[in-house]
């Protein structure tokens, strides 16, 4: 235009700000590699020593590794009549594992350890790139050496890959905060859907952390953050909830039953017994728990739980720190927005898991390891940085020293468990937070002695309690890190029992009102297998179940889950689980079983469980199924097990 040329450019993107560490020490290049050997050494020692782990999950990583049906429902057996009472993601991983590598506590067990040091490297890298190596190296450490996740990332429970889907969706809100990312913030929605495919509601418990810290500090206006938010719920709706649309239009006729729900509907085990009920208590089909006094069976709830008894050796040798931290953070940092992810995720999940009525699992804090880690690396790298400060130098050596002391209390309720370690413990929190008070006035030889001296303090009682883990085989479905403790929580909450709850119901049979009888002269004479704790069926039990196995779409039928799972781990054919994981399932009908057996379906059923009851307001089919095949059959003893052979 006269003669002049406008040239219109796009402005450019916001460079990513530094982060608050300026430069990379020599030494954190070789640290990381030793983190993740060690890491990866902890986690795969000795995994065969577990065995199946829990059995209920590795039956059904094996029905997925035979059934590609039974790999996406995420059923318990091959011939799909009942999927787990979870979404089926991370059986999706084992059962890719057992089809690859074939059937063994390794396939099953080892995909969890590879995960755990793809978290513990993907947490490294997510708070480097704010604070700096020597806080991701620090993070990295403390989240490998929290008992509970030594715990769980050597198990085949779903918690492993939900925390590396976690960590991958605060990395995507790290980076979608940089520079307002649409697709950052897409993909860190889709990592938190995929973790509701692992474990249901429980991912979305980081969703407001994620929420409020882009509201307050993406580098873009209100009306585009609020759109793109609104954009990451869709993510997250899209990417979890794909899988559930298909189930739910799936006809039932077509697919296995949902197990853990009573109408057969993966909505109603959504919001109910793995939704809602887990915070009221009313989780029809449970057994143990129930909200009506404190928390039921499941242990005493309030803002002391997570630091209580066996629950606070799992996880909360930081928990202290991690709260200072995150106060400190949000006075001095200069990248709040890291605090307020990291803090939301903790204070939310730690305030849920504290006063949630219904079903609680020590192992459950695992959820707490990862942001514990990572404001313990972002917050001792702030302070650090900040040591001129006086302040800034009293809150650091203030929290090693409340940190040795914590960690004093909870070696000190393992009284058998290496005495000397507490007071060695507590001798070098003393030191070492004098040490960081005075670092402005002392060499650099003996600051580096005191930084050793706190790392040693407040590292030192949970690599303790996590190497007791990887050197302590763990079966069954509740299991505990650590040594055990004086003053473990009630209930079926706590106490080291792996597999076995206090109170008397055991593996071979029930007990405290929790479990109906199995019918006339079944009880007490038969399987090994219970509530909480898989089968070790004899040789004889497993040779009756392989011959003409072809014939029968289920060699057995057994009550519950974990009875099921051992003869069908044994046997690698599929047995019915009735009533799935505790029995209390209306699956299937007495008239179904009735059909099934005229059809010649069924081989075996499996009596002496001792389950089968009507449990917290859950269906007493399993019991009247029972009762018609003692009443109808002949049982015989082969082993130790009792048969009722259907086809005779």
């Amino acid at each position: 235009m006269n003669g002049m040329t406008t040239t219109l450019t796009r402005p450019a993107a916001p460079a990513a700000p530094p982060a608050e560490s300026t430069g990379t020490p020599a030494w954190t290049r070789a640290a990381l590699p030793l983190l993740l050997i060690a890491t990866g050494v902890l986690y795969l020692w000795n995994l065969g020593a577990s065995g199946w782990g829990n059995a209920f999950y590795a039956a059904a990583g094996q029905a997925g590794g035979e059934s590609w049906e039974a790999w996406f429902f995420g059923s318990s057996d091959a011939s799909n009549f009942i999927t787990v009472d979870k979404t089926p993601a991370a059986l999706w991983i084992i059962g890719l594992s057992v089809r690859i590598f074939g059937l063994s506590p390794w396939s099953v067990l080892a995909p969890q350890a590879l995960i755990g040091v793809a978290t513990v490297w993907l947490l490294y890298i997510t708070v480097k790139r704010w604070h700096g190596p020597a806080a991701g190296l620090l993070a990295g450490a403390v989240l490998a050496s929290t008992p509970v996740a030594t715990l769980m990332f050597r198990f085949n429970n779903p918690d492993a890959l939900l925390m590396l889907l976690l960590v991958a969706g605060v990395y995507g809100m790290v980076r979608a905060i940089e520079r307002g990312s649409t697709w950052w913030l897409l993909f860190a929605g889709s990592a938190v859907g995929f973790g509701f495919l692992t474990k249901m509601l429980q991912a979305l418990l980081v969703v407001p952390a994620f929420g409020l810290a882009y509201l307050l500090f993406a580098p873009t206006g209100w009306a585009r953050r609020l759109v793109q938010l609104l954009a990451t719920g869709a993510a997250v709706i899209v990417s979890a909830g794909w899988w559930v649309a298909i189930v739910s239009l799936t006809p039932a006729s077509w697919r296995p039953y949902i197990g853990g729900s009573q109408t057969n509907s993966i909505l109603e085990l959504t919001l109910g017994y793995n939704g809602f009920g887990r915070l009221t208590g009313n989780e029809t089909g449970s057994v143990g728990g129930g909200g009506g006094g404190n928390g039921g069976g499941w242990g005493e709830t309030g803002w002391s739980r997570l630091l209580d008894g066996q629950t606070g050796g799992q996880a909360s040798w930081l928990l202290p720190a991690a709260l200072i931290l995150t106060v400190a953070g949000l006075v001095w940092s200069t990248r709040r927005a890291a605090y307020v992810l990291w803090g939301g995720w903790l204070v939310t999940t730690a305030v849920v898991f504290s006063y949630m009525q219904g079903i609680f699992h020590d192992y459950y804090t695992v959820a707490l390891a990862p942001a514990i880690g990572a404001l313990a690396g972002m917050g001792a790298a702030t302070l650090w940085r900040r040591r001129a400060d006086l302040y800034a130098q009293l809150v650091l050596g203030g929290t090693v020293a409340v940190t040795a002391v914590w960690s004093y209390l909870l070696l000190e309720r393992a009284s058998g468990f290496h005495p000397w370690l507490r007071v060695a413990v507590l001798v070098a929190g003393g030191i070492g937070a004098a040490g960081l008070l005075l670092s402005q006035q002392i060499n650099r030889r003996l600051r580096l002695a005191a930084v050793a001296l706190a790392l040693f303090a407040v590292l030192g009682g949970p690599v303790a309690y996590s190497l007791n883990t990887a050197a302590t085989p763990h079966t069954g479905s509740i299991v505990t890190a650590g040594p055990a403790v004086a003053g473990g929580s009630g209930g079926f909450g706590g106490g080291r029992f792996n597999g076995t709850p206090p109170g008397g119901f055991n593996a071979r049979g029930g007990g405290g009102g929790m479990g109906g009888g199995m019918g006339g002269g079944m009880g007490g004479a038969g399987g090994m297998g219970g509530l909480l704790n898989a089968t070790t069926p004899s040789s004889e039990v497993v040779a009756a179940l392989q011959k003409d196995a072809a014939k029968y779409t289920w060699v057995a039928a057994a009550v519950g889950s974990n009875n099921a799972s051992g003869y069908q781990l044994a046997s690698e054919e599929p047995v019915m689980a009735i009533g799935g994981f505790n029995g209390s399932d209306p699956a299937p009908s007495l008239a179904q079983f009735q059909q099934y057996v005229q059809d010649g379906k069924i081989h075996y059923f499996i009596g002496g469980a001792g389950l089968g009851g009507r449990s917290n307001g859950g269906s007493s089919v399993s019991a009247e199924i029972a009762d018609w095949v003692a009443a109808n059959y002949t049982a015989q003893t082969v082993g130790n097990t009792t048969l009722y052979d259907l086809t005779a």
